[in-house]
């Protein structure tokens, strides 16, 4: 998978993806909560795309919201719609931040990194000592990697079996969550 078709791919799509969200609060709320929460804490959204999650840290009080895509019509959408969040376009593992998170969630977005233990090593790495990293998805690991075989298949790999995904994690973190069943896909791990 090439970052450059992924781009492509997610800028051509983004003006009709909100349209086409399906999301359940119920989901990401849980998620969220097994995150840790949000108030207080300085959030980072990864693969943003046009802002789904920005509401909800926003919701819960979130100290503030940094989100970051590597769509320039992903990231414009969501900059526009949420001015008080700070909205960045780029590569996350390329990217230099002034700070450290206490909370970096990547939803919906963790198969189309193509290098997963690559991801969780530079996202553990900009985590606040305490700090959490969440891999989430509000669907099953079937569904996601059913969803992918079409038009996605070119710039998705299949997401990650959870029991491969926690052996990636406590090289980096120790473990809180590891959760996979037909209606979400969850791994939480904390920074020492």
């Amino acid at each position: 998978m090439k970052k450059q078709d992924v781009i492509e791919f997610f800028d051509r799509l983004a003006p009709g993806w909100d349209a086409g969200t399906v999301k359940s609060d119920a989901i990401i709320g849980r998620i969220l909560d097994n995150a840790g929460g949000c108030e207080g804490c300085h959030v980072l959204d990864v693969a943003c795309g046009t802002g789904v999650m920005i509401p909800y840290y926003l919701e819960r009080r979130a100290a503030s919201v940094t989100a970051i895509d590597i769509s320039p019509k992903m990231a414009g959408i969501a900059a526009k719609k949420f001015p008080q969040a700070t909205v960045l376009c780029g590569d996350v593992e390329e990217a230099t931040f002034d700070w450290l998170f206490d909370r970096i969630v990547v939803y919906n977005a963790f198969p189309h990194f193509p290098e997963p233990e690559r991801l969780v090593r530079r996202l553990a790495s900009l985590l606040a000592p305490g700090g959490t990293l969440t891999v989430a998805h509000g669907m099953s690991r079937a569904h996601i990697d059913a969803h992918h075989q079409g038009a996605a298949s070119k710039v998705s790999i299949g997401l990650i079996h959870e029991d491969a995904l926690a052996a990636m994690f406590r090289k980096y973190l120790t473990l809180t969550v590891k959760h996979s069943d037909e209606r979400m896909y969850q791994l939480t791990g904390i920074k020492a």
